[in-house]
């Protein structure tokens, strides 16, 4: 329900800046307001994610500029990610690997 709540405002927003009556900035800002919320992952799903691309612990949390232990207590569920470092499990799952290499 929210994707396509949001795909309508953005889809009126674009209307109305080829009009004339929204300006690019207003545009971009709600775009940006309705973007999708990250999910959470899981530690199976780290895990998951991690083998598929056939990484260690250490080379996942160099790409993410994080310490291998971080990424040991996702997987164990002791932390969970957040931020930017969700984001990045986010991009990974959707694009692989290549794209923050």
């Amino acid at each position: 329900m929210r994707k396509s709540i949001a795909e309508s405002i953005t889809s009126a927003v674009k209307d109305l800046n080829k009009s004339g009556l929204v300006d690019k900035i207003t545009m971009k800002n709600i775009h940006n307001l309705c973007l999708p919320e990250v999910k959470e992952y899981p530690p199976a799903k780290i895990v998951s994610l991690r083998k598929k691309f056939k990484l260690s612990q250490a080379a996942l949390a160099n790409i993410f500029n994080i310490s291998p232990s971080t990424v040991q207590k996702w997987e164990r569920g002791n932390k969970k990610p957040t931020g930017a470092s969700k984001k990045l499990l986010e991009i990974i799952e959707r694009k692989g690997i290549e794209a923050l290499i």
